[in-house]
């Protein structure tokens, strides 16, 4: 399966509205109210073979908060090759994108592949967030890249994840024999001045500006309050969660 999904959100009139808004089996995108965006998927997916695209723009001024509904199940298909899902985003100036969509459960025999690009204007913000699950419960899991490219007047961060080798996963440079892999970039205002950790989470300051929180957890519940704990200790995030109409999660 093949599908190209695309979303924009402008500022009309002090208000956040999507202007345009198409979607395509299974990227089904459901608007909630002004500003938020619900991701739907519609049919079973990502299955081997699939190819999707979601493609966000966010005008000058606007405010677009994306979620996810339910948890994706990376599955494998009948096709040869693994699964493929892109989500692109353009942030202009002085508009935000808060994106966080449900964990991605990486099945037993798939192969996928996860990339996030982001091109924000200078004074853009930017809040996403990734959690990865190595299987269904008492499953081993099937294996996952995920590529993170945040761009801001130039290069901001560029990661490359991969999970689903077991000497890896169970390594300490891995995941610990951690079964759930969090990450949150945050581009929203002041940063941390340097580095905060806690047990199984850390929050990293990144060099071109921009802050980065990764967390180990044994499910993906503790790997969210994991990455909460490290959102409070953002500078950004705390004034956005006090000043802001729209509050993270």
């Amino acid at each position: 399966m093949k599908a190209r999904a695309f979303l924009s959100a402008e500022l009309v009139d002090g208000r956040t509205v999507v202007r345009e808004m198409r979607s395509a089996a299974p990227l089904r995108l459901v608007p909630r109210r002004d500003g938020v965006v619900h991701l739907v998927s519609s049919v079973t997916a990502p299955l081997g073979g699939d190819d999707l695209e979601l493609h966000v723009r966010v005008g000058p001024g606007a405010h677009l908060e994306l979620r996810g509904v339910a948890a994706t199940l990376a599955l494998p298909g009948h096709r040869p090759g693994g699964s493929r899902a892109v989500v692109r985003v353009e942030v202009a100036a002085g508009g935000s994108l808060d994106y966080a969509p449900e964990p991605t459960v990486v099945t037993r025999r798939a192969c996928h592949e996860a990339v996030f690009r982001a091109d924000l204007a200078p004074d853009a913000r930017l809040r996403f967030r990734e959690v990865l699950v190595l299987g269904r419960v008492g499953e081993p899991p099937g294996t996952l890249v995920s590529t993170l490219d945040v761009r801001r007047d130039g290069p901001l961060l560029r990661q490359t994840t991969r999970v689903g080798d077991p000497a890896t996963d169970g390594s300490p440079a891995g995941l610990a024999g951690m079964r759930v892999l969090g990450t949150e970039v945050l581009c929203w205002g002041e940063d941390v001045t340097a580095p905060v950790s806690h047990d199984w989470w850390s929050l990293v300051p990144l060099a071109r500006g921009g802050s980065l929180a990764t967390a180990l957890a044994p499910d993906a519940v503790t790997a969210e309050r994991a990455l909460a704990e490290a959102r409070r200790e953002h500078p950004g995030s705390s004034d956005h969660l006090t000043r802001s109409r729209t509050r993270f999660r």
